[in-house]
């Protein structure tokens, strides 16, 4: 997936965060072309457990901002947000008869990009 580096974008990326792809998505679909304000009070009124880590890479990505580009956290809005799987950890748990089952403990890698709100 070919991602549009612009030169007022900023991210920020958590890797190898222990929570299942498709349940972060659920989250990060939620904040997606939100602004930052609005994005975070989702965030904290969300019932998933992933949505603290996602509000800790949203935060980073506007302290990016302000501290390398000098963004205003106010005119931030969400551009790009996405979640990539990671590697899975493979476990085995003990069954009947002497078999074994496989429990695939899944990771995911959490991006939000944000830029400055377009006044048009």
């Amino acid at each position: 997936m070919k991602h549009s580096d612009n030169a007022s974008h900023v991210s920020a990326t958590a890797k190898y965060v222990r929570v299942a792809p498709r349940k972060a998505r659920l989250v990060v679909d939620q904040i997606r072309n939100k602004s930052v304000a609005q994005a975070v009070e989702i965030l904290q009124f969300s019932n998933r457990a992933v949505a603290v880590d996602v509000e800790k890479v949203l935060r980073s990505a506007v302290a990016n901002a302000y501290e390398n580009k000098g963004f205003r956290p106010d005119d931030l809005v969400i551009v790009e947000s996405y979640v990539d799987e990671g590697p899975t950890l493979k476990r085995i748990r003990p069954r009947a008869k002497g078999s074994a089952s496989r429990i695939n403990k899944r990771t995911s890698h959490i991006t939000v990009t944000v830029a400055p709100r377009k006044e048009a």
